[in-house]
């Protein structure tokens, strides 16, 4: 299934995309017109806490077939056209994220590549697919892209095994982790150059692990202005997915909800010769076989 939350009709409703259509099944009508559960999930977040994949996962598939039998099905669903996408969730930590996980990115920009180099951006730096973000031309001349697959945790993981870690998995995003590069450098830390606003685009999508069986083998590519910039695959990553979900959880509680993006491929602006930073009317779109496109615009 793929997961979305999103605005329609001056309302934010999270759902489940239609098959064959360009549409979502708005979940909070479901439950409340089919559910025997008042206390049904009123969030994507909620749901995810509150059962388990494959327990929630049949629970809206009988909500999806009985709003499909009823004969007024059109009324259950928001036709893309009309919805502003959010990021899927808001994880209860701000986004963990894996830098110089590809050995071609760490090379492009002068780095090691590291076996633990882990920074956060913030949550308030998230926004959905389609979105407008500022060129941030205040404080940066040196706005890059990184197009990454993100993990979403299922259940709380707390210094678990990596044998173990995959079970631990909700589902797969797509994540730009657009990066100040002046900033980066001048900081010591680089949470500040991670999380400016609008800084972190993720979706359109959750997409549970039963319809990308093989997330380690699935393609990553960024197009600027529909010019190809990185073509990679994310059987590249140094650390795998277990070994990173296992690694974070030795220091941090991960909750239901929480995002770990896993690096990226080479190709980024600062590593073009010479360097080609993002500019106000660029169009960044990041495809990850499996899960879909994300599209992010850059303004004013």
């Amino acid at each position: 299934m793929k997961f979305l939350t999103f605005d329609y009709g001056n309302q934010t409703y999270y759902g489940v995309k239609v098959k064959r259509e360009e549409s979502a099944w708005i979940l909070p009508k479901l439950f409340e017109d089919f559910g025997s559960d008042a206390g049904y999930p009123k969030t994507l977040l909620e749901g995810i806490s509150t059962y388990n994949t494959l327990d929630f996962q049949e629970i809206v598939r009988k909500l999806v077939e009985k709003a499909d039998r009823s004969g007024n099905a059109d009324q259950y669903k928001a036709p893309f056209a009309d919805i502003e996408f959010l990021a899927p969730v808001t994880p209860p930590n701000n986004v963990i994220a894996f830098g110089r996980n590809y050995k071609k990115h760490a090379e492009e920009l002068d780095n090691e590549v590291e076996s633990l180099y882990v920074f956060t951006k913030a949550a308030t730096s998230l926004v959905g697919d389609e979105a407008v973000i500022p060129d941030h031309g205040e404080v940066t001349s040196a706005l890059d892209y990184e197009g990454e697959l993100g993990v979403v945790i299922g259940k709380r993981a707390d210094r678990i095994e990596s044998s173990m870690a995959l079970d631990y998995i909700y589902g797969y995003t797509i994540i730009n982790d657009i990066t100040a590069r002046d900033l980066q450098k001048k900081h010591l830390l680089p949470f500040l150059s991670k999380s400016l606003k609008g800084g972190c685009p993720m979706g359109p999508f959750i997409v549970t692990k039963d319809e990308l069986p093989n997330p380690e083998q699935t393609s990553i590519v960024t197009k600027v202005n529909e010019e190809i910039r990185q073509d990679g695959s994310t059987s590249e990553m140094v650390l795998k997915l277990d070994e990173l979900i296992a690694e974070v959880s030795k220091y941090v509680v991960l909750e239901p909800g929480d995002i770990i993006a896993t690096g990226t491929p080479g190709g980024v602006g600062a590593g073009m010769t010479p360097p080609q930073f993002l500019k106000k009317g660029d169009e960044v779109r990041i495809s990850i076989n499996g899960i879909g496109t994300l599209t992010t615009y850059i303004g004013e």
